[in-house]
């Protein structure tokens, strides 16, 4: 059988199936309307249940765009951390935060920090367990002589001291212990 090329589908055509799937489609019915195959179809329906997922919006204190055009522009200027808090009525903070995320002083850019800001607010994030399966060895390790969750992120906090990739909060350690309980 030949496959074909992947399709990445746009939010109007997922919103029309998420509809279809509502009012009592099948998987199938909807995959004719788009000349597909049911999987790619039931792909989008399983990202979110079915049901059409809340359209994302940025918090209230993030920074805009137009605040990230701001800065990039202060920095051609040559203006202080200070004074392009000031020109935002920011706290210094922020602005050093956000050049500290987003390349520093010499090759901060707006749009490619907006864009990272943007996916980094994604959720949920995978746990930290997850992504870095060394540490979730040392921590199955630990578990199994019998440490609690607190000790082990002392222990960690203590012994990696200065790389925190392989540190990990008591509170990240039980969720991924509930995740487990229940199958996932």
């Amino acid at each position: 059988m030949k496959q074909r090329p992947r399709i990445y589908y746009s939010e109007t055509q997922k919103a029309l199936m998420r509809d279809r799937w509502r009012k009592g489609d099948t998987i199938h019915e909807i995959a004719r309307l788009f000349d597909r195959g049911h999987s790619s179809v039931q792909r989008i329906l399983s990202d979110a249940g079915g049901i059409r997922p809340a359209q994302r919006h940025r918090a209230a204190r993030a920074l805009t765009f137009a605040e990230r055009e701001e800065i990039s522009r202060s920095l051609a200027l040559g203006l202080s951390i200070r004074a392009i808090a000031s020109r935002l009525n920011r706290a210094p903070s922020t602005i050093s935060r956000e050049l500290k995320r987003n390349g520093g002083r010499q090759s901060y850019r707006a749009s490619q920090a907006d864009a990272l800001a943007w996916e980094r607010a994604r959720r949920p994030k995978l746990c930290k367990l997850v992504r870095n399966r060394v540490l979730a060895r040392v921590v199955a390790g630990k578990l199994r002589l019998q440490w609690s969750p607190e000790q082990i992120a002392g222990w960690l906090k203590h012994v990696y001291a200065v790389n925190k990739d392989y540190q990990v909060s008591h509170e990240a350690i039980y969720r991924s212990l509930y995740i487990q309980a229940r199958g996932g």
